[in-house]
């Protein structure tokens, strides 16, 4: 998972096909907690790619996206916003997952 440090870097990536952002910080528990589910869950939905932001270095996107509470994740399509799962609170794989699946039935139904 590539890390975005910058605005013109997170509105490449958002603006790249299906992406995923996994709004994220390096002293939040619960970040880590999901870090090391992410490496197969990526593997398991190759149909987008992923990114993480950290929520100090990329506090204007997070205002803009609203994205207080962290981790949190947002996918795209083509520059557009298609879902999120954003709250405060620790994910499990399994619901990071169900998120996805959600993510797959939107973009779809998009194209």
């Amino acid at each position: 998972m590539e890390n975005l440090t910058t605005q013109e870097s997170f509105n490449q990536a958002i603006d790249n096909g299906n992406t995923v952002i996994m709004f994220s910080a390096g002293w939040c528990p619960d970040c880590t907690y999901i870090d090391p589910a992410m490496p197969e869950i990526e593997q398991q939905y190759d149909q987008f790619t992923f990114y993480k932001a950290d929520r100090d270095e990329l506090m204007d996107v997070c205002i803009d996206y609203g994205v207080m509470g962290i981790p949190s994740f947002l996918a795209f399509h083509n520059g557009e916003e298609v879902h999120r799962f954003v709250s405060k609170q620790r994910k499990t794989p399994e619901e990071v997952q169900h998120f996805l699946n959600e993510s797959l039935e939107k973009v779809n139904a998009d194209s």
